[in-house]
């Protein structure tokens, strides 16, 4: 689908395409290449001509693609139809040194080390956008009355401020887990054909911190060729990244059935639910950041299972890497464009929320009738006399008042104002708008400052 004109929406962005495409990819391979070239002239490894006239005239824009190719596939090799495109745009001379020393998978290491840093600030960039659309409603709802909901049933009154702060802290928790992991995922790798850089010799620590720097990376402690924690961290995290936002439209998605209606998705006129069906307004995005979700774990379960490798250097496991890598990519980019276009138009309905609270009767407020009880009567005693009130009540379609007040031992223990303040809608959410504070305070919420900026 990622080539299809038709979908392609669906599944990337173009920001991460243009990285993740043909051009894009041979680009940074070039530029990683020509990195190596600079600093093996420095180092003297190779003629510093040579060096310069590689760093020069080896850029995509130079090359024969379709003859780059063609050579790929003829021998059936992944790197040496790159090099006979590039032989053929400098000269005979500068083409000898090209790609000294170094393996096919120093090349694609390092790419997939600058491809993490460069979707690393996409994921931050849409993380912190959707993170700072929370804390607004969180802030706007704070204390907007919502039925909480366990194993699919009303459970007691919460906030939808609550809610919302909860997803929030979550976002910001994957932006700690991309900030903290960058020190260990963005470093180069250097090593040659078994890692211990046997070609260059003595100069191999030099050539490998000289070359880092010039890419930005890190150094790594040592060859990666047959270490594959990096990508399977870096994968694990972005899988994680689209399961929360799969978590929030999956929410979305069930809170805007009609007979619930509590929030909906913005809606872009134009657009179509249903060819047989013409009034339908379907959660498209929420529907869709489950399905990349479910498809970003599997991909990522790949990464995980390359780390099962063999000896020095398999095959096995970093070509899988190959496929699995760049699709979790463009999966997260489009979940991340979809989540964000979706919190920061969400639209909340607090009637239709107060309404769901009190729907069935007022059974939500339950535990706080039971809490009142148990004050004077004790825990257990206060729970049954709930429970069978309750069951009673539901059975015989009572409103939960009245069957409350069919039980002499509850009506004994409390009065008819006591019931008043216990069944009032307004004082049931708890400590839900404290705790959006706290989460807030803790996020340093600075809403008010960005915008004064």
């Amino acid at each position: 689908m990622r080539g299809s004109a038709v979908y392609a929406h669906l599944w990337s962005t173009p920001e991460v395409e243009a990285l993740l495409g043909d051009e894009g990819r041979l680009a940074s391979w070039l530029d990683i290449l020509a990195a190596l070239a600079r600093a093996q002239g420095e180092l003297g490894l190779i003629p510093a001509e040579a060096a310069d006239e590689i760093a020069q005239r080896a850029v995509v824009e130079n090359l024969d693609l379709a003859y780059v190719a063609e050579q790929t596939r003829a021998t059936e090799h992944s790197t040496l139809g790159l090099i006979r495109g590039v032989q053929q745009v400098v000269s005979a001379s500068a083409g000898e040194w090209f790609c000294y020393g170094a393996t096919v998978q120093d090349v694609a290491d390092t790419w997939c080390a600058l491809v993490m840093r460069d979707v690393g600030r996409i994921v931050e960039r849409d993380l912190a956008a959707i993170e700072a659309a929370l804390r607004k409603l969180a802030r706007r709802h704070k204390a907007t009355p919502i039925a909480a909901r366990t194993h699919g049933q009303p459970g007691l009154p919460v906030t939808f401020g609550y809610k919302a702060a909860v997803w929030a802290a979550e976002i910001r928790r994957h932006r700690e887990r991309l900030g903290d992991g960058g020190t260990r995922w963005l470093v180069g790798q250097l090593g040659g054909a078994a890692g211990t850089g046997s070609l260059w010799g003595p100069a191999r620590r030099e050539l490998q911190d000289r070359f880092c720097d010039l890419l930005g990376l890190g150094r790594p402690e040592g060859p990666w060729i047959s270490a594959r924690d990096r990508l399977a961290e870096f994968g694990t995290v972005l899988a994680m990244v689209c399961a929360t936002l799969g978590k929030i439209g999956n929410e979305v998605l069930e809170l805007q059935r009609p007979e619930i209606g509590e929030v909906a998705e913005p809606f872009t006129p134009g657009a179509v639910g249903s060819i047989t069906m013409p009034h339908k307004r379907n959660p498209e995005r929420s529907e869709h950041l489950v399905t990349l979700a479910r498809l970003a774990r599997a991909e990522s379960s790949v990464l995980v299972e390359s780390m099962v490798v063999e000896h020095e250097r398999d095959g096995r496991s970093w070509k899988a890497e190959w496929a699995a890598f760049p699709e979790l990519c463009r999966l997260t980019a489009a979940a991340l464009r979809m989540a964000r276009g979706l919190a920061e138009g969400l639209t909340v309905d607090p009637e239709a929320m107060a309404a769901n609270v009190v729907r069935g009767g007022g059974y939500l407020f339950s535990e706080r009738v039971m809490a009142a009880l148990a004050a004077k009567l004790g825990k257990q005693t206060a729970h049954l006399l709930v429970y069978e009130a309750s069951m009673a009540g539901v059975e015989a379609g009572r409103t939960f008042r009245e069957a409350l007040e069919a039980v002499p031992a509850i009506t004994d223990a409390l009065s008819k104002a006591e019931l008043d303040e216990l069944l009032d809608p307004s004082a049931a959410v708890g400590q839900a708008p404290e705790i959006v504070d706290e989460i807030l305070s803790s996020l340093g919420d600075r809403e008010r400052g960005e915008g004064r900026r």
